[in-house]
């Protein structure tokens, strides 16, 4: 349930905290008073995008945070969890929102950032939310469908049929990709010429690197071979060559090892030095014996950096890039080359998608053939405990052109009098007789719902008198599986709340301002009787209101 929802600098308000309990919460207060300002904010805390002109003037942000404690995290956990968030703790969920004047928006959940997508996903599971126009949503197709299906319990039938159908359609459009993107003969041509032009240089990763250093080395072999060799007499070979001085460096020092220990030390290192130094001459010199001033390799050299440098021009601006571009050109080659055979494949997953899909839609179709008469009936007796003693309601299934959510139309019919034919939902004229379906829908569905917080931003619109009470009495049989916010201006609605908070609106220090209020026994007859009777309080409007909340069950002495 929500416990509690905080506003700040939201519209008229400048700061309230509005604590709510189980069962059915009414809010009531005069027009204009603020009451849409509560739905407006918690819209926000569900992901709805932000309006700036939302902040109350003068100010740089407004905000909301909404507090709920749930019975049953697992779901929420479950979304909370893949996005990397840690699960709810002892049931409790807590929900923010900020809106600068900037157009910046931040939003948190349990105090770790999350997107509006996050939001939403969250929000979807937390509130129902049904507006002044929301009933409107009623007559649309999309909707009836998926009333029936959430009233059957649907959704797994219908994610199979979904994916079925996906498939189907990713399928298909391959193919027409396929016939808008024909081979053709100057296709084949290019790609053939650019296969063949790269396999026959056969670049090799890494080895442009080894032939540009060749290619240095040969070209200035004359100058390598002097400095090698002036290196290799100095070291071994040349009159006073440092491994002779090395040598005669190792004689004295064995003799002084027979006059100073120490010396021992000494005469080893000077042989090792001079074993090194001939491993390097040695080296040195097999590097030059190598080098071969070759002018055929030195050409082969020249004309292999060339190659290289051509393709990088051409084609891609590093080896690996290019070995990609070949592999991805003998692909297309391949795709071109084979698209009469790809065709051929492509329409037989095509036929056996289709068959799986035509199987999904059909099962989906019968699930919603089973439940149909069940909701007829269902919804029928809530529109009778809502005024129509002899209203009938009808929900007809047919067979109609394939769509993401299956191949049937769904179609609700009514008849609100008896002896009237049943005519489709969406030919009713009367708003107050469609928002009274919208609640019996709501009714019916209130007890396969997981949702815990259901909020009626005036249901009621258009209704009065005793359909007034049945509108109220209807609500108060929701809350009892639900928590139940209900916007409301008739007072024989509000005296069905559990809970009754007042909006009002004064003037403090020049600026207007909304407050929100519980009200105790004594403020839930006067504000009833406000209801009935407006601003002027008689004894008369009072004894009534209080015989109302009195036949109400909730006493208002």
């Amino acid at each position: 349930m929500l416990t509690t929802l905080r506003v700040k600098n939201l519209a008229l308000v400048e700061s309230v905290r509005v604590d709510f309990q189980p069962g059915l919460n009414v809010i009531t207060g005069e027009t204009g008073a603020g009451k849409s300002i509560l739905v407006g904010a918690l819209n926000l805390l569900l992901g709805d995008r932000a309006d700036r002109d939302l902040i109350r003037a003068g100010e740089d942000a407004c905000g909301a945070e909404a507090a709920f404690r749930l019975a049953d995290t697992s779901a929420v956990d479950e979304i909370l969890e893949s996005f990397g968030l840690d699960p709810c703790e002892d049931g409790q969920l807590i929900v923010r929102r900020i809106v600068r004047a900037s157009g910046a928006s931040q939003a948190t959940l349990n105090d770790s950032p999350v997107t509006l997508q996050v939001l939403k996903r969250i929000g979807e599971l937390l509130v129902d939310m049904h507006g002044p126009h929301d009933h409107q949503s009623l007559l649309h197709p999309e909707f009836q469908t998926d009333l029936l299906d959430a009233f059957g319990h649907s959704w797994d039938l219908r994610a199979a049929y979904e994916e079925a159908h996906a498939r189907l359609q990713g399928l298909e459009e391959r193919v027409r990709e396929m016939e808008r993107d024909g081979a053709t003969a100057e296709q084949i041509d290019l790609l053939t010429y650019r296969i063949k032009e790269i396999e026959q240089a056969a670049p090799v990763e890494g080895e442009e690197a080894k032939v540009v250093e060749e290619h240095q080395l040969l070209g200035n072999a004359q100058r390598v071979l002097e400095l090698g060799g002036t290196a290799v007499n100095a070291m071994l070979e040349g009159e006073g060559a440092a491994f002779d001085a090395l040598a005669a460096a190792q004689k004295a020092l064995d003799e002084l090892a027979r006059l100073t220990p120490r010396a021992v030390e000494w005469k080893q290192e000077a042989g090792s030095l001079a074993g090194r130094l001939q491993e390097l001459a040695t080296d040195l010199r097999r590097f030059l014996d190598a080098i071969e001033a070759d002018p055929g390799r030195l050409t082969w050299l020249d004309e292999r950096i060339a190659t290289y440098q051509r393709l990088k021009r051409k084609y891609a601006p590093t080896v690996p890039e290019l070995l990609e571009i070949l592999e991805q050109s003998r692909r297309r080659l391949r795709d071109l080359q084979t698209r009469g055979e790809q065709l051929v494949a492509l329409g037989q997953e095509i036929a056996q998608a289709r068959e799986i899909r035509d199987r999904q839609g059909a099962e989906l179709r019968a699930r919603r053939r089973e439940h149909a008469g069940r909701l007829a009936q269902a919804v029928t007796r809530e529109l009778r405990a809502l005024g129509f003693a002899h209203g009938a309601f009808s929900v007809e299934v047919r067979e109609g052109e394939p769509t993401l959510s299956g191949m049937d139309e769904v179609d609700f019919g009514f008849a609100p009098n008896a002896g009237e034919p049943m005519r489709p939902l969406r030919a009713i004229a009367s708003s107050g007789e469609i928002s009274r379906v919208m609640l019996a829908s709501k009714a019916v569905l209130a007890a396969h719902d997981r949702i815990p917080v259901m909020v009626f931003d005036e249901i009621d619109a258009n209704v009065g008198g005793e359909m007034g009470s049945a509108v109220g009495h209807k609500l108060a049989e929701v809350a009892q599986r639900h928590q139940v916010l209900c916007i409301t201006h008739l007072p024989q609605v509000a005296v069905c709340g559990n809970t009754h908070l007042a909006v009002s609106k004064s003037v403090r220090e020049g600026r207007t301002v909304t407050d929100v209020r519980a009200l105790d026994a004594r403020e839930r007859v006067e504000e009833v009787a406000r209801m009935l009777g407006g601003r002027d309080l008689t004894s008369v409007t009072l004894r009534h209101a209080r015989e109302m909340l009195e036949s109400a069950g909730k006493s208002g002495r």
